[in-house]
């Protein structure tokens, strides 16, 4: 996790290797040097109840690790799983290669990476199964 630079609003709290930090009132930019640190904002942070899609479950598992919930050795098997089950049905160029990082980032250990690469296919999960609904 070398290089990361945060950026934080007033108040916003962020998780670094199972801390929460609270930034005070005015911006600020944390650089964070520690290799493999364990990094969560807050408000990306997908709650228990919020778990109910297939993206969202495997960004949760990934996000179990960075908070320090779960043990990343046992998540890796569950979140290569997921990425597998979620390629099967993801079959656009885009979802394939963010799906693709997010394995490389899972194998590598950077599960920072492997929710960042996640995350993007929740706006694509959403539009698809609100297209099913209807």
């Amino acid at each position: 996790m070398s290089g990361l630079v945060l950026k934080l609003g007033p108040k916003e709290r962020v998780l670094i290797n199972g801390a929460v930090i609270e930034n005070g009132d005015r911006r600020s930019r944390l650089s964070i040097v520690t290799p493999n640190a364990n990094i969560l904002r807050l408000r990306d942070a997908i709650h228990p109840e919020e778990v109910n899609t297939p993206v969202r479950r495997v960004c949760y598992i990934a996000q179990l690790v960075l908070s320090g919930d779960a043990n990343a050795e046992e998540a890796r098997m569950q979140l290569l799983r997921g990425i597998e089950q979620l390629s099967q049905v993801l079959t656009d160029l885009d979802s394939r290669a963010q799906l693709e990082n997010a394995t490389d980032a899972v194998l590598e250990g950077f599960y920072y990476q492997a929710l960042k690469a996640l995350r993007t296919l929740l706006p694509r999960e959403d539009r698809l199964l609100a297209a099913c609904v209807q």
